[in-house]
């Protein structure tokens, strides 16, 4: 197989491929190399390739699972794994190595893709952009190398644009799949609350914000490894309400027709950029056209709080977590083994009491329930995913050690993408669909549900899809580099 004729195909297409005996796995997984080491090097987005497990997974049998000998790359943070250490985009924590397999690489295991790396992560996993110091330089967009791929899942955003794999592991903690997504042109979907297993090394993530996803080129590879991975873990402390019918078979048909809410603006009314707000609208008119309902919406909701609340858990998180590492390790903490904004974020949590850290949580399960009560007069929320095109290279590197400014300042993450974290905080599940394109790069469509009802949103995020095909949109980097 050719990789022209290898980034044609979508993960599904290409286990089917494998299926019918057209393709091995050894060929699938020889093409995903090559297109590693021909376009790694100008990405900086894959890391840890481990080849010889990859061989040795097919050589002693692949799992029968629906993505049967599909090339596979997890996030370089999380989804933990015997086989694949990882740095979790952080010089303290580098070349982690694991004493047993998370849930979610089990799952994903099961699904019978061939996982041979990691992609690369921002130092946990708090920014928009991916340009860790672990990985020697900024992971580039491959719309635009001076741009970009988004975070914390960037390294998976970009390897699934450049055609490296059809489709990656992600996760979900702020918008850290839904950002990839919008600046890579992809597919990305949060699924509800606990929707998928954080065990065993973790009971819940950031009070329950984060979640594991995938960067997907289709809506049917999304659902069909969000079907295999769904379920609570033994021993979740929660898990979200079951799905009816599945992700798969959700998508068999469109919904029925839609109440649906529009926001161009920010939350609070704070213009976005002109050229991302004509595309939100221009995704407005194709879901009337499709015979949905579209009424303008801005959510009230206590916005600001939630940022300023989710600013203190992640915050906290972080500490915790240079706290574990360096326990683990047995010393204290030196010049060098974090960034900039890491630091910021441990002497922020540092003026934090427990107390504090409860009124967080409880601030955000009150902006759960005041996001709640939106849907009950609609049934999506529709809205740009970024209030920009994708960002520049250096625009969100890690260099400051002003934490909070970083993210809620003039300018900083929140202002940047103020959409994506009112889903995390809610618990909602949300989507960012490849629908739209300004100055020659990827614009995301974000739309959102009531809690337990992914399977509606899914179902709509395929509607669209075949209403407006994105498959095979593809940045000129991809085929360009023979």
């Amino acid at each position: 197989m050719t990789p022209e004729d290898y980034v044609r195909h979508d993960a599904t297409a290409l286990a089917e491929l494998v299926a019918r005996g057209e393709v091995t796995p050894d060929e699938l997984l020889d093409v995903a190399l090559a297109q590693v080491a021909a376009l790694n090097p100008k990405l900086n987005a894959v890391v840890h390739l481990r080849e010889e497990i990859a061989r040795k997974t097919i050589a002693d049998g692949l799992l029968p699972g629906p993505f049967r000998g599909v090339p596979f790359l997890l996030k370089d943070l999380g989804a933990e794994a015997i086989d694949f250490p990882s740095h979790n985009g952080s010089r303290l924590l580098a070349d982690t190595s694991y004493g047993q397999d998370s849930a979610i690489f089990t799952r994903i295991r099961a699904s019978g893709a061939v996982t041979f790396g990691r992609t690369t992560s921002p130092e946990g996993g708090i920014g928009p952009a991916t340009e860790a110091a672990v990985y020697g330089g900024p992971t580039r967009n491959p719309w635009d190398s001076s741009r970009t791929p988004g975070g914390s899942s960037g390294g998976a955003g970009a390897a699934v644009a450049a055609g490296i794999v059809p489709l990656a592991h992600g996760s979900d903690g702020g918008g850290s799949v839904r950002i990839p997504a919008a600046s890579c042109g992809l597919f990305g979907f949060k699924a509800t609350r606990a929707r998928f297993p954080d065990g065993p090394y973790s009971g819940e993530g950031w009070a329950g914000m984060a979640i594991d996803g995938f960067l997907a080129r289709s809506v049917r590879d999304a659902a069909t490894m969000m079907d295999e991975c769904q379920g609570p873990d033994l021993g979740a402390p929660y898990f979200a309400p079951p799905l009816r019918k599945g992700f798969s078979r959700a998508i068999e048909a469109p919904p029925a027709r839609l109440r649906i809410g529009l926001c161009t603006t920010q939350f609070d009314g704070t213009p976005v950029a002109p050229e991302v707000a004509a595309e939100v609208e221009k995704a407005a008119h194709l879901l009337e056209n499709l015979g949905h309902t579209v009424t303008p919406l801005r959510p009230e909701a206590h916005h600001e709080g939630m940022m300023q609340a989710w600013t203190r858990i992640v915050a906290c998180g972080t500490a915790l977590s240079v706290r574990k590492a360096l326990a683990r390790q047995g010393r204290e903490l030196r010049e060098g083994d974090v960034e900039g904004v890491t630091r910021g974020a441990i002497a922020y949590a540092e003026t934090l009491s427990g107390a504090d850290y409860l009124e967080a949580v409880g601030q955000i399960h009150a902006y759960g329930r005041q996001m709640a009560a939106i849907f009950e007069n609609v049934d999506i929320l529709l809205s740009p995913t970024l209030a920009e095109l994708p960002a520049k290279i250096g625009r969100f590197n890690h260099e400051t050690e002003d934490y909070v400014a970083f993210r809620t300042g003039p300018g900083g993450v929140f202002a940047y993408s103020p959409f994506c974290a009112a889903f995390n905080a809610s618990g909602q599940p949300a989507a960012s669909v490849p629908l739209g394109e300004a100055a020659g790069l990827p614009v995301g469509i974000h739309l959102a549900a009531a809690t337990g009802e992914d399977e509606r949103l899914l179902s709509l995020c395929a509607e669209l899809e075949q209403a407006a095909p994105w498959v095979d949109r593809l940045p000129a980097f991809r085929l360009a580099s023979r």
